[in-house]
């Protein structure tokens, strides 16, 4: 199991719903190519998940 993962916003969030801001907002992403990495836990998971679609993510280890 990885301990982390780089997450990148390559989407924007424009006509999104305020679910998936709120997601992404909450992994500390504000603008398109902002990079975080953020603990392996379900919690950011189930985050990453509802907004696979505009993120790159990346194993960390």
């Amino acid at each position: 199991m990885a301990k982390a993962f780089k997450v990148k916003l390559k989407r924007s969030l424009i006509g999104k719903t305020q679910r998936q801001k709120d997601a992404v907002r909450c992994l500390g992403l504000k603008k398109i190519g902002d990079e975080k990495v953020v603990a392996d836990n379900p919690a950011n998971r189930g985050q990453i998940f509802k907004v696979q679609h505009m993120l790159d993510v990346q194993v960390e280890k």
